[in-house]
């Protein structure tokens, strides 16, 4: 999926019609040109619970990062290239206490998106 229209209906699409997900909304976007892009979702959750897709779009290349917060950040997934020891480089997870782990997300936000819904859903059964 590589068009801005595609990849941004598709992962809204997934929020929308999680159980967890309440109100969706686009909360920034920008097409440099059709084959570059940016744009940021967000959906409220249960008990004050946010949660962020942020995706970067360049020529193929896809930045991606999930977050769920609240007024503090409390889990996120990202593919920033900097922790270069971790055997998933460059896909990590910074876990409640702000430790960066090893993630199992390949880059393919729709597929994605549904894995890291599953540990939100897993992480907010615990608190």
């Amino acid at each position: 999926m590589s068009s801005l229209p595609a990849l941004l209906g598709n992962l809204m699409t997934i929020l929308q019609t999680h159980s967890l997900c309440r109100k969706v909304r686009v909360v920034e976007i920008k097409e440099l040109s059709t084959d570059q892009f940016y744009f940021k979702i967000r959906a409220d959750l249960p008990r004050d619970n946010k949660f962020q897709v942020r995706i970067y779009y360049n020529q193929g290349h896809i930045d991606y990062a999930y977050q769920l917060f609240t007024d503090v950040p409390l889990l996120r997934w990202d593919n920033k290239e900097e922790f270069h020891p971790l055997p998933t480089y460059p896909h990590h997870y910074h876990d409640e206490q702000g430790n960066v782990k090893p993630s199992l997300l390949t880059g393919d936000p729709s597929r994605d998106l549904e894995a890291v819904l599953q540990e939100v859903v897993s992480f907010l059964a615990r608190s």
